[in-house]
């Protein structure tokens, strides 16, 4: 159990006489008589509980509990209240705090509410602790990598997605890695021991689809390209999944279903039964700060791989890296940083090179956010950078953006 406690009380006696209660019981005090040298010992890893008087003078114990709930809302805090602060005290209770103590307060009572604060300090620690080892180690965490908030929100839908039991669709651009999300969902799932099966969807005829559902039976198979299987295929798969599979289903595309339903080329059946649950992964050039995590593992795989020694990475090749659009998403980085572990050529360092190419980059990076911020409305986006419209347009075809495709 997590064992230290921060006292804060602007009065010495009481700061003191509370620390000796806390240090008798094995309990480590940090002492702090205002909430100025309160304030620096709290953050989300403060692996103790907060006591502090109600009444100090500047900041009394409502703006500490008020800072301890912003940096942590599971951070215990305790109020030590006079006689009449009694009903202020019950309304802290209603903003967040965990107890209150009428002084004085003997150290049976004292202990008493420390214990139970610690206790439960303790509990959620454990609690975080174990969600991020299995975070770490996961599926999810080795195979879909990248620090954007796009890739932690991808991450997050797959944990989701994978426990549940419902067939699913996965779009994205090319080379954007569906066959890799679906197979992250199934070794995420209860059926994670059971059988993957990847089939692509185009070269399928009705027996290879029977076939494909039960090597897949009581696990996961994914259709790649979906929108590419024959009219007959279509509707088989259709009766098949009204008279009951067998295996989760997961389809991939890399074009719009739903473009394709109104050309008459996919089932609509079909479509409304994936489309229940869709999973979307972001294309690279809006997640630009993944460029630089994704092209140095793949480097260090490739080298891995080809037992090469693992190349230097300049600044300059990740902002030359960084500057372009990545049509082929993941799988074109992938490729670049296979020529580049092999030496095959100098393509990538010749593109970052001089500080241009790394302003180019920042003046990007900046466009894409705020497009992103106001969901790709053009006119708060010029406002919001403080720029001419005409001016605001030239940058975007000076970097290829349009501001359509952040609309949601």
């Amino acid at each position: 159990m997590t064992m230290r406690v921060l006292l804060v009380d602007d009065d010495p006696a009481i700061r003191e006489a509370l620390g000796q209660t806390l240090e008798l019981a094995g309990i480590e005090p940090v002492l702090a008589g205002s909430f100025l040298a309160a304030k620096d010992h709290l953050t989300q890893s403060f692996d103790g509980v907060v006591v502090t008087d109600m009444r100090m003078p500047g900041r009394d114990g409502f703006h500490l509990l008020d800072f301890a709930r912003t940096t942590d809302p599971d951070l215990p805090v305790i109020l030590l209240t006079g006689e009449g602060d009694i009903p202020m005290a019950v309304k802290a209770i209603g903003m967040g705090a965990y107890d209150f103590l009428e002084k004085p307060c003997g150290p049976v009572p004292f202990m008493a509410v420390v214990t139970r604060a610690l206790k439960a300090r303790a509990l959620v620690l454990e609690n975080r602790r174990l969600i991020a080892a299995v975070e770490q180690g996961d599926a999810a965490a080795r195979m879909l990598r990248g620090t954007s908030e796009k890739s932690q929100e991808l991450r997050a839908q797959v944990r989701r997605i994978a426990q549940m039991d419902t067939d699913a669709l996965i779009t994205g651009e090319r080379g954007s890695g569906t066959p890799k999300v679906a197979e992250v969902i199934h070794l995420l799932s209860p059926n994670a021991t059971r059988p993957f099966v990847k089939q692509n969807a185009g070269l399928l005829d009705v027996a290879g689809l029977r076939a494909a559902l039960d090597m897949g039976a009581g696990g996961t198979v994914f259709l790649d390209e979906i929108s590419r299987l024959s009219e007959d295929v279509q509707y088989a798969l259709v009766d098949i999944i009204e008279a009951g599979t067998g295996v989760r289903l997961l389809a991939g595309t890399t074009v719009s279903l739903d473009a394709e339903v109104a050309a008459g080329r996919f089932q609509e059946d079909l479509f409304y039964h994936f489309d229940i649950l869709r999973v979307h992964i972001t294309n690279l050039r809006e997640r630009s700060a993944d460029i630089p995590v994704l092209f140095q593992h793949y480097v260090a795989q490739a080298c891995e791989q080809a037992n090469l020694p693992l190349p230097d990475i300049s600044a300059e090749v990740i902002a030359g890296l960084m500057a372009q659009d990545w049509p082929g998403n993941a799988r074109a980085l992938m490729n670049a940083a296979m020529r580049f572990a092999m030496r095959l050529d100098d393509a990538v360092e010749d593109q970052g090179h001089g500080l241009a190419a790394q302003m180019a980059q920042v003046e990007r990076s900046l466009l894409i956010a705020a497009l992103q911020r106001h969901d790709g409305r053009a006119g708060d986006t010029a406002a919001d950078l403080q720029l001419p419209r005409k001016t605001f347009y030239d940058k975007l075809a000076r970097h290829g953006l349009r501001s359509e495709d952040y609309r949601g």
